[in-house]
């Protein structure tokens, strides 16, 4: 079982006008079956806090932990390594290939570590079913809604069953009932899977999805509280 842990994690970028200080002090963890969001306006620090548990960026200093490991250690192959077998990342945006069926669009994540595509395909398709879209696997995104291309998005980002979710504003661009179903979604399999997962939004609706509430402001964390549970969506 594995848990996320930042502890006092500081990342600042500097120009030539000014330093802005994302993340100044952050200390947090996400334990196995946990979906914790962290709220707080854009620019807030939020993503960046994000793409230091998927090793996207090292912290200027702090540690940040996946399972014991310290992820600024990693080589950049063995990080590239951790973000395809450990990590499920979701995005607003959804980044699916045009003109390519929902089943190969769920399966390019494992095809791209050294999988066939038939075998791709087939570690995919039991994840389109998960997600609701297994009658649509030969759908391509434009013969599909926001929603529905959101969820091949999630299909993808847990093919290859990852141990940590990480979920960037996933339902920026959906409507109140699409994120409802899409944050419920994340919320369960983190649950029956036994994961951690983290979210990351501005949206307030999106918080009583969460097991835990922490907010960010400023690169600073305010507070963390249990949010009141959100109905399950069906």
């Amino acid at each position: 079982m594995s848990t996320l842990e930042l502890r006092d994690v500081i990342k600042h970028f500097s120009s030539d006008i000014e330093t802005v200080r994302a993340v100044d002090g952050v200390s947090l963890a996400v334990h196995p079956g946990e979906f914790v969001a962290l709220y707080g306006p854009s620019g807030s620090g939020k993503t960046t806090l994000l793409l230091l548990a998927a090793a996207l960026i090292t912290p200027d200093s702090g540690a940040v932990r996946f399972d014991g490991r310290e992820l600024s250690e990693l080589s950049e192959r063995e990080a590239a390594l951790y973000r395809r077998h450990d990590v499920g990342l979701v995005f607003q945006s959804f980044h699916l290939m045009p003109h390519t069926s929902a089943l190969d669009n769920a399966a390019i994540k494992l095809t791209g570590d050294g999988c066939t595509l038939r075998e791709g395909r087939r570690r995919a398709l039991p994840w389109l079913e998960r997600v609701g879209l297994g009658a649509r696997a030969q759908h391509t995104p434009e013969q599909l809604s926001m929603g529905e291309q959101q969820r091949i998005a999630i299909a993808r980002a847990l093919a290859n069953e990852p141990r940590l979710l990480l979920a960037d504003e996933p339902t920026g661009n959906l409507d109140s009932k699409r994120s409802r179903e899409i944050l419920a979604l994340m919320r369960d399999i983190c649950h029956e899977r036994a994961i951690p997962g983290l979210l990351v939004t501005h949206d307030r609706d999106a918080v009583p999805f969460a097991d835990r509430l922490h907010t960010l402001r400023d690169g600073h964390m305010t507070g963390g509280i249990d949010p009141e549970p959100a109905a399950i969506c069906t």
